[in-house]
Formats: C-alpha cells, structure tokens, sequence
C-alpha cells in the first residue's frame, strides 16, 4: 500500500468514525435516551437500578411512565401520568375516579412491609388548589403509593420539565420489557 492509500484509507475511517459519534450524540440528545430508575417509587413496574430507555418524541397520554425534572433535586423522577390538562382528580376508598371515571390500576403496590392496606383520599383540589389540572401542566403518581414523592406532595409538574416517556426496560436483561399503552 502506497503512503497515499495509507492516508486515504485513514481519513476514511476517522470520517466514518466522527459521523458514527455525531449520529449517536444527536440520537441521544433529541430522540431517546438511557435512564437509570433510582429508588422504589415506582414498584413493581420498575425496580432500583433498572435501565430505561427514554423516548424523548413521544405524545404524553395518560398512564404513561414519564421521566421528569425533580422539583426540589437536581435528578430525574419517574412517575406515572395520572393528570392531563383539563382533568379532574379524586381518590376516594382506594379507587382513583379522573374526570367522573373510576379506574381500576393494576399496577399499583398499595401494601406496606406490615401487610397494611394505607391510602389516602384525595381532590387535586385539596392538594393543589386547582379544580382541573391546569394547562401546560401534569399530575404524576408513583406505583408504589405508599413510598412515592409525587404531586401529592409537590403538587403539579410543568409538561416543560418532562425529559421523555419510558419505553422499554433494557436491564436487567431476565426482565426487558416493552411497555405500551395503556396498562403493562
């Protein structure tokens, strides 16, 4: 091979190289991304240290898994969207009733360590002082209700601060999960 073809040959592979990093980086930066789930929150859809990936395209429907900015921490939350703009929120004897509607939730992990059933009812109205939740905003629960910071606790959450939807479980590798709409 000549010094010519050498350095062709280089350039050539530094090209398909530094297009490969670029696509990746835009990839991950406007499409979707991996997220570790932190914490029990969400049990049993997810679990401490699952790996996620996040579709940052996705419309936001109601049940989806959405990854957010925390409002009082410099980290991520994951929480289920119960609130779209325009609902009304209540629940009442463990049964949560959006916009008139009762809706049975199957995924939710309602029992503590004692084996004690303890929910709280609520109106987003008590807890956030909004009739309907507001434009421009969401209201999150965690599966896991009983270990959950959600907004019965820090109230509604822009739909700016959303990073993504989560779509698929990647680790680990004995649980991968493709999660759809509207119950897993």
């Amino acid at each position: 091979m000549t010094e010519k073809k050498f350095w062709k040959e280089c350039f050539s592979w530094l090209f398909v190289l530094a297009t490969g990093i670029a696509f990746a980086f835009i990839i991950k930066q406007y499409v979707f991304s991996p997220i570790i789930v932190n914490g029990a929150s969400m049990f049993p859809t997810y679990e401490d240290k699952d790996v996620i990936i996040v579709s940052k395209i996705s419309e936001i429907e109601r049940f989806d898994h959405v990854v957010f900015k925390a409002p009082y921490e410099d980290e991520y939350y994951i929480k289920r969207v119960i609130g779209l703009p325009g609902d009304t929120i209540e629940m009442k004897d463990d049964v949560l009733i959006i916009n008139g509607k009762e809706y049975e939730e199957p995924y939710v992990n309602r029992t503590s360590e004692l084996n004690l059933r303890v929910t709280e009812d609520f109106t987003l109205e008590e807890l956030t002082g909004e009739k309907t939740v507001p434009e421009g905003s969401l209201f999150v629960l965690g599966d896991n209700r009983l270990k959950s910071f959600d907004s019965r606790h820090f109230g509604l959450i822009p739909i700016d601060d959303v990073y993504g939807e989560s779509k698929i479980r990647i680790f680990p590798l004995q649980n991968i999960k493709v999660f759809y709409h509207p119950y897993e």
